[in-house]
């Protein structure tokens, strides 16, 4: 059991250390054990066959240091197209040529390595189409100046370097890119909904709480003279606690799906509560349940501002529309909106507004015509037809 548990945090240390290592990209180690490929003109060097070997020495190691250079510096983004890496480029670039024209033979392989640098910088766009047929002339004309068509594959190679490490770098700067950008697409999702559940549990406690608050009110000045209808409230705090209980469990899972109708009876029992009368009139056509369940968050957050801001003595809800469009006005005849140094905004409203926006519809609050304050909700019908409507009082 022990050696299990090892060998599988082992593992998991190996695996994420793949998964970090993919995660920060290919690095220069990766392209340099191609200079192996420079073994020949080493040899070459070592065994006496090339003329002025001081020379040809130096210019070895030169040629090493800067493909070295460039290759790291070409897997670092910030410094992969800056003026010094090219300077380097190029002068790698110079010193691969004069190395095959005054040696030949074997230093011809150098070209594919210089292919690779070209690659690895140059990756993609007008610059690649620009500068590696040039390159692939001129090592040709080179290869078959010194050597004639047996050095074919040398041409052949230093095309294959050039593309083929554009090709396979861009692809992996390309999926990083993807990976990124589907990474902010969710973190940009958490965050909508981590912004949704808060409007969802502001607007349920928000309304809760103001209507258990009222009737508390009502219990404190029945319970001296009216014992059983303190009772009958202090049921009817127990029922609206224990609803809050399920809507914030569904609201959580994410099934909550309000009932128009539902949400009017609440609206008119917590607005009896606080002494307000309720008014509901609805007419115009059947509504889908995602437009229902918005117009109930209307519904909810203008019952919750009546109740606890307005002061009013009547408040109306008019539902009616079109077959195209559902208007719903909630007009209380209070003591309109605060001033202005009293007034926090509504994250309420405010949530409403974006909500209803999305769905295609707008939101207006504000004081009304004849005092008091009016909010006007209007959504379009997803599903027109026939309904019914029936004032209540």
């Amino acid at each position: 059991m022990r050696g299990a548990t090892v060998r599988n945090i082992r593992r998991g240390v190996r695996a994420l250390r793949d998964q970090q290592q993919w995660e920060r990209g290919p690095n220069g180690l990766s392209l340099l054990p191609w200079l192996l490929m420079g073994l020949g003109a080493l040899s070459h060097l070592l065994g006496g066959q090339a003329p002025n070997p001081w020379i040809g020495g130096f210019g070895l190691l030169t040629f090493n240091t800067l493909y070295i250079a460039i290759v790291f510096r070409a897997c670092h983004p910030p410094s992969r197209e800056t003026p010094p890496t090219w300077g380097l480029l190029a002068a790698l670039g110079v010193l691969t040529f004069a190395l095959a024209i005054g040696y030949g033979r074997e230093w011809l392989l150098l070209f594919p390595l210089l292919g690779l640098a070209v690659g690895a910088v140059v990756r993609h766009g007008r610059a690649l189409r620009w500068i590696s047929p040039p390159l692939v002339v001129a090592v040709g004309v080179v290869t078959f100046w010194r050597d004639g068509w047996d050095s074919i594959g040398v041409v052949y190679g230093t095309f294959m370097s050039v593309m083929v490490t554009a090709a396979i770098l861009a692809l992996d700067e390309s999926v990083r890119q993807l990976r990124a950008t589907r990474e902010e697409l969710a973190r940009a999702a958490v965050e909508k909904e981590r912004l949704r559940f808060s409007r969802d549990l502001h607007d349920l406690l928000g309304h809760t709480l103001s209507v258990i608050v009222v009737k508390s009110e009502v219990v404190r000045r029945l319970a001296p003279r009216d014992l059983d209808a303190a009772l009958a409230q202090v049921a009817d705090i127990e029922a609206v606690g224990r609803q809050a209980l399920t809507e914030i469990r569904e609201a959580v899972t994410g099934y909550r799906e309000g009932g128009l109708a539902t949400e009017l009876d609440r609206a008119r029992d917590a607005l009896s509560s606080a002494g307000i009368e309720p008014v509901v009139r609805r007419s115009g056509p059947l509504l889908e349940p995602q437009t229902e369940a918005l117009l109930s968050w209307v519904v909810r957050e203008s019952t919750t501002n009546a109740v606890r801001h307005s002061g009013a003595s009547r408040c109306v809800f008019a539902l009616d529309g079109t077959a195209d469009r559902v208007r719903l006005t909630v007009t209380d005849d209070g003591r309109g909106p605060l001033p202005a140094p009293a007034a926090t905004p509504g994250s309420g409203l405010r949530g409403l507004r974006e909500r209803l926006a999305a769905a295609g519809g707008t939101l207006d609050s504000g004081p009304a015509p004849r005092g008091g304050f009016r909010v006007t909700a209007e959504l379009p019908v997803e599903a027109p037809g026939p309904h019914e409507g029936e004032p209540t009082t």
